[in-house]
């Protein structure tokens, strides 16, 4: 059993550390106030509903636009589209790597934007678009032209998708949809929706859910607001459709299979996301042992008390073993054994985002009141890092898949 990072993904840390240092540091350096204390103010327009600000927004495209042209940022698609069919190990070390070198214009977390992109609805729409979806699609939403909102969740229902209460219906050759949707991500700028309708079946049944792209200037689709949320910019709209009229083309996948789709990627998307938790941890583990190892109190330095040794030990040996079961799991991921690991992929992620959260506050509290502050980057990792224990299933709804896999509930041991 090899535990040493294989030497591609190595040489493209290597790689990638390059870029990052020539094309993007600069960068980031021109534009601090994205980055310091201003951070939060700088990026958000708070006179047009607490959306990303334009200059902000600019600034991440001309990342995206530099990552594409040196060939990083596409490295997970396939190479159909100009990637290099990143597999999931890859990604789970890459993200992992470039959330250990803290906030930056590298990997910005709070919009998902890195130099290395995850790009789940371009995934989607490769795999399960019409030839006509992929070519009016995919190039202009992997370079920024065109942007695809995900309209999932609901006022009623979250993780419980099955209940959903948006409807379509037939009215000649076109699909009716009225509904609600709610932290619908991306509609600050969408120039389409991904709406989730349900267009058979009965509630609580996973078919019958169908998933139709929606233009966002459609008759009777309105955003009445933004969530202004626990980490600002928001891109979460608050969507009504009244009477919302598409044509039968709109319709991604097949009718009745639209949850196939939400699931489809969910794997990627929680183990992705689980590696930059343990890469935020790393970051500030190391941060905090370097501050105690200067910071003298009382004639000595910090890092001579126990109570300042013994949690970043705790936290330090969590981080390793979450670490080496994250990248266990992408390697069975990219071996297809998903469900045979399904229970994994939900361990790594729920441990991973909590370790995110506590080792932000145990930053923060090493750092004393200077870590409160905004001059430091802790709160801002712990206010980010908060919301995956929610988003991409609640832990406790991992901790139920665990739980059902483990008592023979559900899953192999069924």
């Amino acid at each position: 059993m090899d535990f040493t990072i294989p030497e591609d993904i190595q040489a493209k840390l290597d790689a990638l550390d390059a870029f990052i240092a020539a094309e993007i540091k600069p960068l980031e350096d021109e534009n601090r106030q994205f980055f310091d204390h201003r951070r939060e103010y700088a990026r958000t327009d708070w006179r047009a509903d607490g959306i990303p600000s334009r200059e902000w927004e600019d600034l991440l495209a001309e990342m995206r636009r530099r990552a594409d042209a040196a060939g990083h940022f596409r490295f997970a698609l396939p190479r159909a589209l100009g990637g290099e069919a990143g597999g999931n190990l890859a990604m789970a070390v890459i993200r992992e790597h470039l959330a250990a070198k803290g906030l930056g214009l590298h990997n910005d977390l709070q919009n998902e934007s890195s130099v290395v992109g995850n790009l789940p609805l371009v995934h989607m729409i490769h795999e399960f678009g019409t030839p006509a979806q992929r070519e009016a699609f995919l190039e202009g939403m992997i370079t920024g032209a065109l942007r695809v909102g995900f309209g999932l969740t609901e006022p009623n229902h979250g993780s419980d998708a099955t209940y959903l209460e948006t409807t379509a219906r037939r009215d000649g050759g076109d699909w009716v949809i009225n509904g609600e949707k709610r932290f619908n991500s991306g509609l600050h700028d969408a120039t389409h929706d991904l709406v989730f309708a349900r267009t058979s079946g009965e509630p609580g049944q996973a078919r019958g859910i169908t998933a139709f792209l929606v233009p966002t200037d459609a008759a009777g689709f309105e955003v009445p607001y933004m969530h202004w949320t626990f980490n600002m910019p928001s891109d979460h709209a608050e969507v009504r459709l009244t009477d919302v009229r598409v044509p039968a083309d709109a319709i991604l996948h097949e009718e009745g299979e639209g949850l196939v789709l939400a699931q489809h990627f969910v794997h990627e998307n929680r183990i992705r996301q689980a590696a930059s938790s343990v890469g935020v941890a790393r970051y500030c583990i190391a941060e905090s042992v370097a501050y105690a190892r200067t910071r003298v109190t009382w004639g000595k330095p910090l890092a001579t008390q126990q109570a300042i040794q013994f949690p970043l030990t705790e936290l330090h040996t969590d981080t390793e073993m979450v670490r080496n079961l994250v990248y266990k799991t992408a390697w069975h991921l990219d071996r297809q054994d998903h469900m045979a690991v399904s229970d994994q992929v939900s361990m790594a992620n729920y441990r991973a985002n909590r370790l995110a959260c506590e080792a932000a506050d145990r930053a923060i509290q090493v750092h004393g009141g200077i870590g409160y502050t905004r001059a430091l980057p802790f709160e801002h990792i712990y206010r980010h890092h908060r919301r995956y224990r929610i988003t991409e299933g609640a832990e406790e709804i991992h901790i139920r898949k665990i739980a059902g896999q483990l008592f023979g509930f559900t899953g192999r041991n069924r």
